[in-house]
């Protein structure tokens, strides 16, 4: 690595030292270590398929169709992958254990983080690891969802005769209130604010590093590529997720 990369991960270092509350933003750069393919970009998910094939309005109209897609995108993009934490996920965990890290905002829908160790995440967009019916709330493993749609039940219903749905926002969908509200406290309370593997574009969760700019917190970008808050960042370090962060804790 070069000096300047060195410098900023000694500079991130040095403010999450002295960091009463610090919190990380994780995005798809965070996953795709662990096999999981990027929704955006070049090759990105939603490049290779009609998301509204998964829009709200689809399950409302045509839930059978809806689920019959669902399997054949998990079909295409995991097959018989078993996604598992990175060094990405293993650092946030260890961050957040030795006490440099208050909480994992994230916008993956994986459940890594939380098989990974990390013990506070604010899921924004929701699990994949679930279904709930939309009728009662109830919720299943994602898997008795599909070995049900897989045999045929198309669409897999609740003994209540609702509709099970992913556990996800969908297109069309707002984000869980209550997961907003706690995200934008994180980020107001922050001290350190780190983006890692987020391209930042997409609102509202791109605007939870201008609300930690606003109150006062370091922010910190991790990310390949150049993203809409680079400029009011402290650190911008254009660098692998899964270098930087177990650097971080090295050095801490």
């Amino acid at each position: 690595m070069s000096e300047a990369y060195d410098d900023a991960v000694s500079a991130v270092v040095d403010a999450l030292r002295v960091a009463d509350d610090a919190v990380a933003l994780t995005g798809a750069g965070v996953s795709t270590a662990s096999g999981i393919p990027s929704f955006r970009g070049e090759d990105g998910l939603w490049e290779r398929r009609d998301p509204t094939d998964f829009h709200r309005r689809r399950l409302d109209a045509d839930p059978a169709g809806f689920w019959q897609d669902r399997l054949e995108l998990r079909e295409e993009f995991f097959g018989d992958v078993d996604p598992t934490p990175n060094a990405a996920h293993l650092a946030l965990a260890e961050l957040e254990s030795a006490g440099h890290l208050d909480a994992v905002v994230t916008q993956n829908v994986d459940g890594l983080h939380d098989e990974a160790g990390s013990e506070r995440v604010v899921e924004l967009h929701g699990t994949n690891r679930r279904v709930r019916c939309d009728d009662c709330g109830d919720r299943l493993p994602v898997e008795a969802a599909f070995d049900r749609a897989a045999d045929g039940d198309l669409p897999p219903r609740c003994d209540c005769g609702g509709v099970y749905r992913p556990d996800v926002v969908l297109f069309g969908e707002a984000l869980p209130d209550a997961a907003m509200s706690e995200a934008q406290r994180l980020a107001r309370e922050s001290d350190v604010f780190l983006a890692v593997g987020s391209s930042l574009s997409v609102r509202p969760a791109s605007l939870l590093p201008k609300i930690a700019v606003d109150a006062g917190a370091t922010l910190v970008v991790v990310n390949f590529e150049e993203t809409p808050r680079d400029s009011a960042a402290d650190h911008v370090i254009r660098a692998d997720v899964t270098d930087v962060l177990p650097a971080l804790v090295d050095a801490l």
